[in-house]
């Protein structure tokens, strides 16, 4: 298969995260804060179409972490969310987020080349190894404890979709987890979907180099961040991969810097305590040795934004951070907003014609 369009831009590709799961990326008691109706969703998609943003992608979640408001509780599912807006779009590329224990590899490669069809190749693949233990729990399944395992069978899950995508004639599949006879996949996508992964460990980062066109990694601090994207770039090269990384970002931006402080404190003074420290308990299980002023840094930008890169101050300001994680070597973001909806429309008018005029856009 061609490569696809999606992996031959070369502008700074811009998504937004979450916008399926209520709550968003921010564990807000706001009344304002994203409710993820399908509604709201579709709007959404149809805006960022209109303004040339490249992709939307969901989180695949199947419980929430409790609180006042039960943040990320409220979720549409994903491949049929993806269906539905591929086929209410005209450009943007929409990813299924898929958890690789909970759905089968050979529906997973009939569902996404169906998509394909109903999107004219627009899909995208966000694979997903598993790490919440809660949503395994809630789905009956056991949580391997090692990341070998966890990432063997992601490894094998999709070695099997590929070669579905791939084969002309049935086969049969003998791997450690998949035992298939006569397997086959018709209708097969035009181009193998571009693949999104997010791992942190070392075979997670193995398998999103191995697999991935692009590896999902937050930023903390720019000049270590840096660094990092060299090495993963490295890694890639090494391996004759062209992998490309790239991080998520929460966007506050306001006519004044002043105006977008004062919002981010007023996200930060509102956050759902007990939703986010349940969410810290659970991702930052083994956090503890952090020095306090890091673990207070954490904190704050996961209560504001999941823990995303802040883009907050001025539509100039935002933008150079935009451009700063261009400079990183980072080849994209996600986009978050405490309304997405409300605000997107201020960052299309004011922050992309600046993207544009510097040549990254």
């Amino acid at each position: 298969m061609s490569l696809h369009p999606f992996l031959a831009s070369k502008k700074f590709l811009l998504g937004t995260f979450a916008s399926n799961c209520s709550g968003g990326m921010t564990i807000s008691k706001l009344d304002e804060s994203w409710n993820a109706s399908w509604e709201k969703n579709l709007k959404l998609a149809q805006l960022l179409d209109e303004a040339g943003i490249d992709f939307m992608l969901p989180i695949a979640r199947f419980t929430g972490y409790g609180g006042e408001k039960d943040f990320q509780g409220t979720v549409l599912e994903t491949i049929t969310w993806t269906s539905a807006l591929l086929a209410s779009t005209k450009n943007l590329v929409v990813f299924a987020t898929i958890q690789t224990a909970v759905n089968h590899p050979v529906a997973v490669a009939k569902q996404i080349a169906t998509m394909s069809k109903i999107g004219q190749d627009r899909v995208g693949l966000n694979i997903v190894a598993g790490w919440n233990k809660p949503e395994y729990d809630a789905l009956g399944l056991v949580l391997p404890d090692d990341h070998e395992t966890r990432y063997g069978y992601a490894q094998e899950w999709y070695d099997l979709i590929q070669k579905l995508w791939e084969s002309d004639e049935p086969f049969d599949f003998d791997g450690q987890f998949f035992k298939t006879k006569g397997t086959y996949g018709k209708p097969r996508p035009n181009y193998v979907p571009p693949i999104f992964n997010a791992a942190g460990s070392k075979h997670g980062r193995d398998f999103a180099i191995n697999n991935a066109d692009f590896l999902f990694t937050p930023v903390s601090d720019l000049s270590r961040s840096e660094e990092e994207v060299n090495e993963l770039k490295q890694l890639g090269q090494e391996k004759g991969r062209d992998t490309s990384v790239m991080t998520f970002s929460h966007v506050i931006c306001r006519p004044t810097e002043e105006e977008a402080q004062a919002e981010w404190d007023r996200q930060l003074n509102n956050t759902d305590i007990a939703a986010l420290d349940n969410l810290m308990n659970i991702m930052f299980a083994h956090a503890q040795s952090f020095p306090a002023e890091i673990r207070q840094l954490l904190r704050d930008r996961m209560a504001v934004g999941h823990g995303g890169f802040p883009l907050v101050g001025t539509p100039e300001q935002v933008a150079q951070s935009i451009i700063d994680l261009h400079e990183a070597g980072f080849s994209g973001t996600t986009l978050s907003f405490l309304d997405y909806i409300e605000e997107f429309p201020y960052f299309r008018d004011t922050v992309l014609p600046i993207l544009k005029e510097k040549g990254l856009r």
